[in-house]
């Protein structure tokens, strides 16, 4: 099996085919073996917010000399980027040596595994087979039924921001996706959670109260802003009875509630044994990277990205631009999926915006171009349909203005991947 024929095999069983469950994880799994059940894990779910939490508690494991595994969804450029040792993707190699043990697990199964499901068990192959001290596992869809969920309790369960999303598939109501999301909390772990609606929080508190699992809550008070700007942003955290300075790379107010879910996780895993000196976490939160998350890729001319796919997201964006960029009007790269409440997200962002250079991202859910292009001229607003996201790179740095690609991830890839060789950045 070459690499492309790795790839066909694993994308050919799409999540859509089948039920939501842990039943195939668990056979394709016992037939490997249960790799996953050997292994250490912080485990990550929420609607926003859970990779870049993810990313910088990562770093600071990493930092510290641990072996890390991080298992992420969905990628941006590379396949590959989904399964990460200590910050490198697995190699082509690896991936078709894992992926072709798997296959032959997965084929015969009378109900075959989806795309994800496959994924997740090539993740839990590669980390058991390189022996690393700690996952983590990032929560593809929702928490209870997801294939990550059939781990045994994590060190600790995280539970970012939650909003309404996926209802189809999670519930109605935050009530029953925050119930979904709990899913994840196992006896014997503790949890962490971000400063979520009352709500949400009290739904969390009765799992883990039931469940036997110590709770921790993250303060949006223990957090104090000292300056920010398109360079970073530094800020101070009070835990304990004490107060910790940082400088923080990733932008926005919302990182500085993701990085106090992620400063309190670690504080959980140094009480576990985990040696992380506070040098360690100074380092990791100055230099931390985690693409297309209001990711500046240039500053001149300024082109910032940003995988925003929600509502939530949208607010977040425009609540930044008022932050960082006052005053300024920009162009838009734009591509949303149709199953997304993009209305509610042209709302946010359309005030900003010049000029909209639509894409339709390459998903089977997606917003055709010309549709959204429609939208933005009924509201007024110059909006043009692209045929690729080389035209639409093209057009928008030829309006000389600021531009911000902004919306799904599917999109994201290609135009970051045009912007990095256009501004030769690596």
């Amino acid at each position: 099996m070459n690499y492309s024929e790795a790839i066909d095999y694993i994308e050919n069983f799409t999540w859509s085919k089948t039920k939501l469950g842990l039943d195939r994880t668990k056979e394709l799994l016992d037939r490997l073996g249960n790799p996953h059940m050997d292994l250490k894990y912080v485990h990550v779910a929420g609607s926003n917010g859970k990779g870049s939490t993810c990313c910088m508690i990562e770093y600071i494991l990493r930092c510290a000399g641990y072996k890390t595994g991080f298992y992420l969804s969905p990628y941006v450029e590379d396949f590959r980027e989904s399964f990460q040792i200590s910050g490198e993707m697995i190699s082509e190699e690896d991936l078709c040596r894992i992926t072709e043990t798997v296959k032959k697990a997965a084929d015969q199964m009378e109900d075959h595994p989806s795309q994800f499901e496959i994924k997740t068990a090539i993740a839990f192959q590669y980390f058991k087979e390189k022996n690393v001290d700690i996952v983590i596992l990032e929560v593809g869809l929702g928490g209870e039924y997801d294939s990550t969920n059939v781990i045994p309790a994590p060190l600790v369960a995280v539970i970012t921001n939650i909003g309404l999303e996926h209802t189809e598939y999670l519930g109605h109501s935050l009530i029953e996706i925050a119930y979904t999301k709990a899913g994840i909390i196992k006896p014997g772990c503790e949890v962490v959670t971000y400063n979520n609606k009352l709500e949400v929080l009290q739904i969390l508190k009765d799992v883990c109260e039931k469940r036997g699992c110590k709770f921790h809550r993250t303060f949006r008070a223990d957090i104090k802003p000292e300056f920010r700007s398109i360079n970073g942003q530094q800020f101070i955290w009070k835990h304990d009875g004490q107060e910790h300075e940082y400088k923080l790379s990733l932008l926005g107010d919302h990182q500085l509630g993701n990085a106090a879910v992620a400063l309190t996780t670690i504080s959980i895993l140094k009480e576990k044994g985990f040696d992380v000196k506070e040098e360690d976490i100074k380092r990791a939160l100055a230099t931390v990277k985690w693409p297309v998350r209001f990711e500046v890729i240039s500053k001149d001319p300024l082109f910032i990205m940003d995988g925003g796919h929600n509502p939530q997201c949208a607010q977040a964006m425009a609540h930044m631009l008022n932050e960082y960029l006052p005053y300024k009007k920009f162009s838009f790269i734009l591509g949303i999926l149709a199953d997304k409440d993009y209305s509610s997200m042209i709302d946010y962002i359309a005030p900003f915006g010049e000029e909209f250079f639509c894409l339709t991202p390459d998903n089977s859910r997606a917003l055709p171009a010309e549709d959204l292009a429609d939208i933005f001229k009924r509201r007024k607003k110059k909006a043009v349909a692209c045929a690729s996201a080389e035209e639409a790179v093209k057009l928008a740095l030829l309006s000389h203005r600021p531009v911000i690609s902004f919306g799904s991830l599917y999109m994201s890839g290609e135009v970051r991947s045009i912007v990095k060789k256009r501004f030769g950045v690596k």
